[in-house]
Formats: C-alpha cells, structure tokens, sequence
C-alpha cells in the first residue's frame, strides 16, 4: 500500500486537495461564520487560478518536489539526522512530520518579519474576505521560496518519504479548514485547538490590525504559536466585526490576478506585522 501511495503522489495529493476543497466549500455554504464581504465570483476566480498558476510552476521548476528527494535519500541508503538517530520507521514518521510543521511556523514568521518576504506573502494577507480559497492563495515566488525551504530540511533531516507525502497532505487540508467560513460550536473548537488550528484560530492571524496579523502562525498543529509566545485567542472585535485584509489594498481590483501577481512591486511594505514602519506621528500615543 505504502509503494502504490508513493509510486502516485501527484495522485494522491491532487484526490485529497480536491476532496477537502469541495467538502469544505459544502460545509462553508451549510454553516458560515461571518456574512461574506466579498462575493465568491468577484474572489474565486483569481484565488483558484492561482493554485493553478503555483501548481504548474512548482512541478516546471521542482519536478521531483520534496517527496521525490526523500525518495532519493531512500535509494541511497538514508541520511540526515534521523539516519544518525536510527528511529522506529513509526517515530521517524511522526518526527518528520513534527519538524516539517515546525519549519512551516519559523517560514511564516520570517515571511512576517522580513519586508522583501512580506511583500510577496500579503498577497495571502490582502484577501478581502476569508475562507476556503484564501487558503491557497499564495504567490508564486513565495511558494518556490517556500519548496526550497522544505526541500533543505527534508535533506538534512533525512525525512521517509511516507512522512513528507503525508505532511503534505495534511498541510493542504489544514490550510484550507483554518482558513474556511465555517461555523464550528465553541465548545469543539476551544477542543480540538489544542491539537488543531481552527478557523476561528487562525482567522485572527488575518485580521487588519498589525498585532492581531502578528499572531497565530500555526497551520497544522497549534502548539508553536502557544509554546513561542504568538497565540492569540481572539480579535478584539470578535469575529463578526473584525475586518480583514490589508489597509493598502481595500479596492476590489486588488482581486484581479494581474494586480496580485504584481502586488509586491506596489506601494510600501507599511506596518507589516513584525516590526512594521511605526505610524505617523498624529497616530502615536
């Protein structure tokens, strides 16, 4: 079973995308969180092409992706540091996967932190509405950025493929369940937030306010954002009555996929959520 699941990745993580992203879409539709800003028509179309866009270009410029360098390191014997820890293949699995969730968290932030990176990844943040698509809205140079990340901490750290293939998949399906209008009863999500990032968990982290967009990093497991300082349980507005996106880009041109693919050669970095340009001085207290 294992080898079939390998031997058709591109498979494999295209059925489960796919699965997730019409459930998803069922379930926004039957319980949403928050009346919607923006129509689907005026946001889908740019948010989908760009999956579209990020997948071919991925595949061009990577072709063997990260599970097809595991692979690799396979063939050869292994390698890495679980190659020097020799682990049960179970724990090397969960390891790998806990790592690569790790490193997905310390991209982010640095994706905050650095304003060149910020200006590629607020395209993620300028959405004027959130739900299941803004969680594959990313733009092209940062998921290239983002697979070499991933390819270098799958070398050094010598990850089975199982593990990469599955953190993959996972990672997929948990973007686009944080990110979804879904109505979860408070009671399951106070619950499962503690082994989960939620919807109503992460749509902080896409708030306006620079120091509410300064926290909840976390896509797959929450506990980085609470063991590194940066969880935030809720938006000071509450969900209903916060708003979400970016201030510098409010106008519905900015959903046009030629105005977010060059969006990072327009306007400032501004006060990008870690250490941000400070405010003008009528606005400092």
């Amino acid at each position: 079973m294992q080898a079939w699941i390998l031997a058709n990745e591109p498979l494999v993580r295209l059925g489960a995308f796919a699965g997730v992203l019409a459930a998803m879409m069922a379930a926004e539709a039957l319980a949403p969180r928050r009346t919607r800003a923006v129509s689907r028509w005026a946001r889908w179309p740019a948010n989908l092409g760009i999956v579209a866009l990020n997948s071919l270009l991925a595949r061009l410029v990577f072709p063997t992706a990260a599970v097809g360098l595991a692979l690799l390191i396979e063939a050869r014997g292994g390698g890495g540091l679980l190659g020097l820890l020799d682990l049960p293949f179970w724990l090397a699995v969960v390891v790998s996967v806990a790592v690569l969730d790790f490193a997905i968290y310390l991209q982010h932030v640095m994706f905050h932190a650095v304003p060149a990176l910020w200006r590629l990844h607020r395209m993620h943040h300028a959405d004027l509405d959130f739900d299941v698509t803004t969680g594959a809205r990313f733009h092209p140079v940062e998921i290239l950025l983002s697979m070499g990340i991933k390819l270098g901490v799958v070398f050094a750290l010598g990850a089975p493929a199982l593990a990469v293939l599955l953190f993959e998949v996972l990672l997929n399906a948990t973007a686009m369940f944080n990110h979804g209008n879904l109505r979860l009863p408070p009671g399951l999500d106070q619950a499962l937030r503690w082994v989960l990032v939620t919807p109503d968990m992460h749509r902080v982290h896409h708030s306006v306010v620079p120091r509410e967009a300064n926290s909840n990093f976390g896509f797959n497991l929450p506990w980085w954002d609470r063991l590194l300082g940066t969880y935030r349980a809720q938006p000071a507005a509450g969900h209903d009555a916060m708003t979400i996106g970016l201030d510098r880009f409010r106008d519905a041109r900015e959903l046009r996929l030629d105005r977010m693919l060059l969006q990072p050669l327009r306007h400032g970095t501004g006060a990008y959520p870690v250490g941000g340009e400070p405010p003008p001085p009528e606005n400092r207290k």
